[in-house]
């Protein structure tokens, strides 16, 4: 089958002979119609982060259809639509068991730990395949992952249509996080440097940064360590700020600046099996966080589809193949 395939830093190939994937017992095989690039993602073409082995096949974010059911699965059935949830929580250990599956530390990462999914076909385990309702298009499928990360960043923050809130990156993550902060009938002012950026997130509903402070909730997404301290310093008293975007750096800022202003801070990682997922879901048609994707390319062309997604606007996905809803950006 074909698969893209990251052979050495920066270069990936479309081979038409990866092995087929096998089905167990407790496993789906989906035929996948699609994957959105995110910054993980990015990170491991670059080089930033190190896969396990070469070759290695990139990408999590996947939607397809589900071609074989393993023999102990209930629930599925063949040709339904799917998407794939790609963080395989153990669902046994303590982190797990209280319901923060995002912490387990045994949790399978797609496309990091263990093979992603830039394939026409792959395995995984059935209680991460989720089923999704019918009339999204492919783009919407693709942004279905990210948009239940920025989903359980919102939840996690306790945002409420009252509050006054700053987005500080028009990534995808900061794009998807001003089109859910919309939806609760907030328009979040956003700082971004990139113009195009910019105006993607003020066709979301977003404002531009025009100076202001007292914010009661900040949404650092963009992960670049330089953004922080300022964004903390333009938070209200009492305010709760969530940190989505990662980076190694040391925070800014002394607990000093934290206890006297009685800041939140709260770090959001991904999301909760399984409701955020289905939660999220159950959005998709209202949300349409297709909207944020700039481009489409086909499987052939993965090679340029990850080299030039940093530079551009908004949100990038990979075709694998037809008939999973519209195929249109």
């Amino acid at each position: 089958m074909k698969a893209a395939v990251l052979t050495t830093t920066g270069r990936i190939e479309t081979v038409a002979d990866w092995p087929e994937p096998a089905c167990g017992p407790h496993d789906v095989v989906v035929e996948m119609g699609g994957v959105g690039l995110c910054g993980s993602d990015l990170a491991v073409f670059h080089g930033r982060r190190l896969p396990p082995e070469m070759p290695w096949v990139p990408g999590h974010e996947g939607f397809g259809r589900i071609a074989a059911i393993g023999s102990d699965v209930l629930g599925r059935r063949l040709g339904e639509t799917v998407v794939i949830e790609p963080n395989y929580a153990c669902l046994k250990c303590a982190d797990c068991l209280t319901g923060l599956t995002s912490a387990c530390p045994h949790r399978a990462i797609v496309g990091l730990n263990v093979p992603g999914v830039l394939a026409e076909r792959v395995a995984l385990p059935a209680h991460f395949a989720h089923p999704v309702p019918d009339g999204l298009t492919g783009a919407d499928l693709a942004c279905a992952e990210p948009y239940a990360v920025a989903r359980a960043a919102i939840r996690r923050s306790g945002v409420t249509a009252a509050d006054r809130c700053l987005v500080v990156g028009a990534g995808a993550q900061g794009l998807l996080v001003c089109l859910i902060l919309t939806r609760l009938g907030i328009r979040p002012v956003v700082t971004e440097p990139h113009p195009l950026r910019l105006e993607h997130a003020e066709r979301l509903g977003a404002v531009p940064d025009d100076g202001r402070t007292g914010f009661t909730c900040v949404f650092e997404t963009s992960g670049h360590a330089p953004a922080l301290r300022p964004a903390v310093d333009r938070a209200a008293p009492g305010a709760t700020v969530v940190l989505v975007g990662l980076n190694a750096d040391p925070l800014p800022f002394t607990t000093n600046d934290v206890v006297r202003r009685q800041l939140v801070l709260r770090g959001s990682m991904i999301y909760d099996h399984p409701g955020d997922f289905t939660d999220a879901i159950t959005e998709l048609a209202g949300a349409r966080p297709g909207t944020v994707i700039e481009s489409r390319f086909p499987l052939e062309e993965a090679q340029e589809a990850f080299a030039n997604a940093s530079e551009r606007a908004g949100k990038t996905w990979i075709s694998i193949s037809g008939g999973h809803g519209s195929e249109h950006a």
